[in-house]
């Protein structure tokens, strides 16, 4: 991904990424957390959408995922912080993935709801930031999830919940 600015002021974002057909396949065939790891590892090409919001999977454990991300001046909103929409975006993908960490091959999830808190506003100065979400409940046909969004302090700025419908083979 390269990002450029022009003596006007304008900026410029160019970026990439792999068939998402090929992820998908390997959902299908994989268990959650193999699934995730082959993701991590560079076996299995990451989702389009990291790409375009510029954030990485940093670990993942039975019913546990944490990603990362930077926020840049690309993420803002017209009022000069990240949009709220971007916390939002990697809180159901941590909520998400900590479900789906912990289901079988073959089975696959949606997310039903999703409830963001924004405890505090997010800039480019903020630096690095943890998105942390947790499976707090796996049922047979639905699953709760938590998310936390914080500095490696622990400074909190955003906490999400999450329902979502399992599919099962």
């Amino acid at each position: 991904m390269t990002t450029t600015a022009s003596k006007q002021g304008i900026r410029q974002r160019a970026y990439q990424w792999e068939d998402p057909a090929i992820s998908a396949a390997a959902a299908r065939e994989l268990d959650g957390v193999a699934f995730f790891r082959a993701i991590k590892d560079g076996t299995i090409p990451p989702p389009p959408i990291t790409a375009t919001l510029d954030f990485g999977l940093v670990s993942v454990e039975p019913g546990r995922v944490v990603f990362e991300i930077t926020p840049a001046e690309f993420h803002y909103n017209p009022i000069g912080s990240v949009h709220g929409g971007v916390y939002a975006t990697l809180c159901d993908s941590a909520c998400g993935c900590a479900v789906h960490s912990m289901l079988p091959a073959g089975a696959h999830y949606t997310s039903l709801d999703l409830n963001v808190k924004f405890v505090r506003p997010v800039t480019s100065g903020c630096g690095r930031l943890l998105c942390e979400g947790t499976a707090a409940h796996i049922g047979t046909r639905m699953a709760l999830a938590e998310a936390r969004l914080a500095a490696p302090d622990g400074k909190l700025y955003a906490h999400a919940t999450s329902s979502c419908l399992i599919f099962r083979p």
